[in-house]
């Protein structure tokens, strides 16, 4: 039992179901609240999947949900569009249209302010997590701290983006309406399309970083705490025994049977956590929506962007990590597909291209997809389940690099049974 001044943590053995950004920073929290932490991943390598190749932006700012007032008629609009920046491809999946229909119930202006609020709280907590993280530990990992900008090139979606910019305002998220010169003042390789900017919004407090890069470094802290990674080892099943978890069963890499017993369980699994849930009767609103990245060396660094950005009407993230550039985003809804659409990627290219020019080398850019875990509402699910040693820290969808460290330190305290520190929607 560990015991401080206000409040007192009894030790257990934890098991962390998932290597990801999430799962690595809930093993990180828990380790130093003293538990004995196992984490448990299929890959062999950790954040091998979602958090292997995405957008890069720390974006508390980027707190409008997809289901917001405008989207239904964008998606009806957008159907059939192999380069759609969101695409539902239409399929006897009953999970999908269950899915789909808690979607447009979320599409009200009274449901897309609360979960912009909830978005932003977490958001806000998690960044301050991570900066604070970054103090302890020295933690790197290709960070910039030169804020992310939101940029608009019809008028439309500039007027769109005022009302939220001025909740999240109100809510703490200092996201500024600029001015066309203004946004090319911030990051001067914008000029090339200065004619066309309607306008932009700038956060000067959000960040940037390789998240992979992050999570990588937090395992190997975490290990230096003596947190144990299983990996190569497939989760076959979740055993419920007295109405409480009473055992993980796994195989590792050469097909051998494994039972990890623990005090307590983590699903940090991403979008595979509600296929592992369904069987103890846990349903959790959560779909695979496939995004994509590209990443390309710097070819001209006169038109390579400085500053993190935000092409909301593309719904696609750029960031710099280094000597590279990262773009990401649009996402596809059609199952666990995880094959690479061409169109898709030379979209992203073209996009990169008539914004900066020249600024990559699209001759050496390396391509990748993964499946972000969406809850209609773009609100996690964090917290206990009905079972009572058994926990969520999944469905963060586009936003898992944002409230991963606010997350983790979240559910470490709610299964350490103390109080959080953030005003949050937790799951109950």
């Amino acid at each position: 039992m560990l015991r401080g001044a206000h409040f007192q943590v009894f030790t257990m053995r934890v098991l962390v179901l998932g290597s990801g950004l999430l799962g690595a920073s809930s093993a990180y929290y828990l380790s130093q609240l003293g538990h004995e932490v196992t984490v448990i991943d299929r890959q062999a390598t950790p954040a091998a999947e979602t958090s292997f190749a995405n957008g890069g932006q720390i974006s508390v700012s980027h707190a409008e949900p997809w289901a917001n007032p405008s989207a239904p008629l964008k998606v009806l609009q957008w159907l059939g569009r192999e380069d759609a920046p969101l695409l539902f491809r239409i399929r006897a999946d009953m999970r999908q249209w269950l899915w789909g229909l808690q979607f447009l119930r979320e599409c009200t202006p009274a449901r897309t302010r609360h979960n912009i609020e909830q978005i932003v709280r977490l958001g806000t907590y998690s960044r301050d997590t991570l900066q604070q993280l970054r103090r302890d530990t020295g933690i790197s990992y290709d960070q910039r701290t030169q804020g992310i900008l939101h940029f608009y090139t019809t008028q439309k979606e500039f007027d769109g983006a005022l009302k939220p910019a001025e909740q999240m305002r109100a809510l703490g998220c200092e996201r500024q309406v600029i001015s066309a010169d203004e946004a090319v003042r911030i990051e001067p390789t914008l000029r090339h399309i200065r004619p066309q900017l309607a306008g932009a919004t700038f956060t000067a407090e959000d960040e940037s970083g390789d998240a992979n890069a992050f999570a990588r470094e937090l395992v190997k802290l975490c290990q230096a705490s003596d947190v144990r990674f299983l990996m190569s080892h497939t989760i076959t099943a979740l055993r419920e025994a007295g109405g409480r978890i009473d055992h993980v069963e796994a195989t590792d890499s050469e097909g051998r049977f494994q039972r990890i017993q623990a005090d307590a369980y983590v699903m940090a699994m991403g979008s595979l956590s509600p296929l592992y849930t369904a069987p103890l009767g846990i349903h959790l609103p959560i779909y695979p929506a496939k995004g994509y990245s590209v990443t390309m060396p710097v070819k001209d660094a006169s038109m390579a962007h400085q500053v993190s950005l935000t092409d909301d009407e593309y719904k696609l993230v750029f960031s710099r990590l280094g000597d590279r550039l990262r773009i990401a985003g649009t996402a596809e809804f059609n199952g666990y597909d995880r094959d690479l659409n061409r169109v898709r990627c030379e979209a992203i290219v073209k996009r990169v291209e008539q914004l900066f020019p020249g600024a990559g080398d699209a001759s050496q850019a390396s391509y990748w997809t993964g499946l972000r875990p969406a809850t209609p509402s773009n609100v996690p699910l964090i917290g206990k389940t009905k079972l009572p040693n058994f926990y969520l820290n999944t469905g963060h969808g586009t936003l898992g690099w944002t409230h991963a460290c606010g997350s983790g330190k979240s559910i470490a305290r709610i299964v350490s049974g103390l109080a959080t520190e953030v005003d949050f929607a937790f799951t109950r």
